[in-house]
């Protein structure tokens, strides 16, 4: 047998997508305004009405009392129901529509009513304020019902009272008017809740294609999800308003930027002042996968517009990879020098041989001498100038690299740098970027040559790279050094227009600067000045002075003439 399907149960309670919940909970508080507001003018309407039909009361009570005739009728007659008092008083109740015009003397009798049968007898409520001169409003029952009543002194020609007068409105009349108003005000009150219905329906179909018809739940699990999603992805986001004010800034970002949760809210200009990285996210410099760098970050972005005007932009640290990417560079150059040496190596090799067996040993001797002579006189002339290692090795290299290319790597004759480096590292990146770079320019030109002067005046360091390449235009000579700008064909790791920038960023960290300049002859000269870049020189060691230590002879007084200085050697010769 088949299963019983599942018996769906009815569910009651509040809809669970946005639309229908907001839909209800405008249409409930415009309901809810339409009855509170019918109530609140209900109330003071029936007040109202009650006020209007007493102070009715009394202006015709005035009236008929102001009336001299009535207070001498008073006093010259008895109470009749032909009399001239019942007739006056009738004849205004019929004019003013009141329910009953009574005129009563100090004993509260009654000289006039609208039921003959009660003239001449006391009234049915206590009239003694009236007849104490005082005017009366109220709302009170009498032999006639419950009606809005105006009591006042009655008073002769020498402004004495006599009596007072009592008129009555029907407040059945009153109650019928509020009644009557009822109606309207309900068709005003609905009207204006039909209004609301529809504002709110139309509120409530733009918030449905907002929240693309999303229950309240939904977009609470989206909105943990994207929080998660946002602050475990290990690439940086940055959101945008349409005013370019940062709304949005997760963990990785922050990293990257150096910035915190205090940016948030903030103009980008604001937070990262003006610079590459800026434009890039604010939009100004528009492409994909756009380098820049942050600090010492060298970071890709990317930048969407979204629908408000506003934009999301994507991080990614290209930091190693970038140093990955030019070691690979370098390591490509030395296997493509090692591979040229290796078919010199092996064309020595060759010549050797054929020396050794045409029995011309002093020739294979000194074609030995002079190839073990050429490296040998490289590698000393740069460890003379250069006591740092790695500086000094960077260069051998270099010089290597040069070679196979044909470009002559000199060093130059004021090259001297003492081994008190503080950041051999740093500086080894600024001398392999200008180097690497110097090398590109003049690689295939006749008479290629590059020359390297590192000095030290104190504390601060000085690096010159000259080349006898085309030179870089004046107009271009603060552009190179913007992150991304570059005019060589992009290598096989990834992008360039990183070196340069690196290069002025490393030596303005040290509080130092970079620039470029034409070179005596053509070519460029990049200048790179890096103070505190060496560490104060160790004192020498105070000893006492010997004998053998002293300038001459101390018994016989005489003088050691100083030894002969060599001649010096031409700027050839010590290249």
């Amino acid at each position: 047998m088949s299963p019983t399907p599942p018996v769906r149960r009815l569910r009651l309670g509040l809809p669970r997508r946005v639309f229908s919940q907001v839909l209800l909970m405008q249409v409930s508080i415009a309901a809810g305004v339409a009855v509170l507001a019918t109530g609140l003018f209900l109330a003071p309407l029936s007040a109202q009405l009650d006020d209007q039909a007493m102070r009715r009361a009394l202006a015709i009570a005035q009236t008929t009392a102001a009336q001299p005739q009535i207070a001498e009728d008073l006093q010259s007659t008895r109470p009749s129901v032909g009399g001239p008092v019942q007739t006056e008083a009738e004849r205004i109740r019929k004019a003013s529509g009141a329910e009953y015009v009574v005129v009563m003397n100090m004993d509260g009798v009654r000289w006039s009513h609208r039921d003959p049968t009660q003239v001449g007898k006391p009234v049915s409520t206590d009239p003694k304020q009236a007849l104490a001169g005082k005017d009366v409003m109220e709302i009170d029952s009498g032999t006639l019902g419950r009606s809005a009543r105006g009591k006042v002194p009655l008073r002769d020609a020498d402004d004495k009272i006599v009596g007072a007068v009592s008129v009555g409105i029907e407040y059945d009349s009153v109650r019928a008017r509020l009644i009557h108003a009822i109606p309207g005000l309900f068709a005003y009150a609905g009207a204006a809740l039909a209004i609301g219905a529809v504002a709110a329906y139309l509120v409530s179909r733009r918030v449905q294609r907002q929240t693309r018809d999303l229950a309240f739940s939904d977009i609470s699990a989206l909105l943990a999800e994207r929080e998660a999603m946002l602050h475990s992805i290990r690439e940086g986001v940055v959101a945008l308003d349409r005013d370019g004010r940062v709304r949005l800034l997760n963990d990785e970002a922050q990293r990257l930027l150096g910035l915190d949760a205090e940016a948030i809210g903030q103009s980008l200009d604001d937070t990262l002042g003006p610079g590459r990285t800026t434009d890039v996210l604010a939009g100004r410099v528009t492409g994909t996968d756009l380098l820049t760098v942050r600090g010492q970050r060298v970071l890709v972005a990317n930048r969407m517009p979204t629908d408000d005007g506003g934009a999301v932009a994507t991080l990614r640290d290209r930091t190693e990879l970038e140093q990955l990417g030019r070691e690979l560079d370098s390591t490509r150059g030395l296997i493509d020098a090692l591979r040229a040496q290796d078919h010199e190596h092996a064309n020595r090799m060759h010549t050797l041989l054929g020396l050794l067996e045409l029995d011309m040993y002093d020739d294979a001797v000194e074609f030995v001498g002079e190839v073990v002579g050429d490296h040998r006189t490289t590698a000393e002339q740069v460890t003379e100038k250069i006591h740092d290692p790695l500086l000094a090795a960077l260069l051998v290299g270099k010089a290597t690299v040069a070679a196979e290319r044909g470009v002559a790597l000199w060093i130059s004759d004021r090259t001297l740098l003492p081994d008190r480096l503080i950041d051999p590292r740093g500086l080894v990146t600024v001398v392999g970027n200008l180097v690497d770079n110097a090398l590109d320019a003049v690689a295939g030109t006749p008479h290629a040559r590059v020359e390297v002067e590192l000095r030290a005046e104190g504390r601060t360091t000085v690096l010159r790279v000259r080349d006898t390449g085309p030179g870089i235009p004046a107009e271009r000579r603060e552009l190179i050094f913007t992150d991304g700008w570059t005019t060589k064909k992009p290598p096989a790791h990834g992008k360039r227009g990183i070196g340069l920038s690196l290069v002025r960023r490393l030596a303005e960290r040290q509080g130092g600067s970079a620039q470029v300049d034409e070179a005596d002859g053509g070519g460029a000269e990049f200048t790179v000045v890096l103070p505190e870049a060496l560490t104060e020189p160790a004192p020498p060691p105070e000893t006492a002075p010997t004998e053998d230590s002293l300038p001459g002879n101390a018994l016989t007084g005489e003088l050691i003439p100083a030894p002969e200085t060599p001649a010096p050697t031409t700027k050839e010769e010590s290249r």
